[in-house]
């Protein structure tokens, strides 16, 4: 890495990664061979000028983008005999019924406890995202349907005390 006259790196330019230089517009690409001869003349190996002297047929294409040529093709860092890398898991929806629980939990919970259901054994079938919200859903459409029964044993009692008070009256 070259330095600026006083010695020291410059902060804001972009550090190269180990082993690697910057970018310099004197030298010759391709680089010089290091062989001694001057770039563009006739190799002394006895080769024609141009052939590839990495042991690859002449005229045969260069390898794919992001492959290492000696190692028959397999891409940088990885272990002969491997295939590509792990692309990490495949994104999946989440299930609409599993939404619609948590959603009628708070509309009409007796709906809400149905779908759960419904979408849990969907999300086992299918393998779709929304297992939580399947079980909120099912949470809370238990929870508020017997809050609602509640109320409603509340109030028939009510009314049975308020009836039967007033006709002893």
């Amino acid at each position: 890495m070259t330095y600026p006259p006083g010695g020291t790196p410059d902060p804001y330019q972009p550090q190269q990664p180990y082993g690697q230089q910057p970018y310099d517009p004197t030298t010759p690409y391709p680089p010089e061979p290091s062989s001694g001869q001057p770039y563009g003349s006739q190799p002394s190996s006895g080769q024609p000028y141009g052939a590839p002297s990495s042991g690859q047929p002449y005229g045969q294409p260069p390898p794919a983008y992001g492959q290492d040529p000696y190692k028959g093709g397999q891409a940088y860092g990885q272990p002969p005999g491997y295939g590509q890398p792990y692309a990490g898991p495949m994104v999946t929806s989440t299930n609409t019924m599993a939404i619609l629980a948590l959603v009628f939990a708070f509309v009409f919970s007796p709906a809400a406890i149905i779908m759960g259901h419904v979408a849990k054994k969907q999300i086992r079938q299918t393998g779709e995202q929304g297992e939580g919200l399947a079980t909120a859903g099912l949470w809370l459409g238990y929870i508020f349907t017997g809050l609602g029964v509640l109320v409603c044993a509340f109030y028939v009692i009510v009314v049975v005390i308020a009836v039967g008070s007033s006709t002893t009256t």
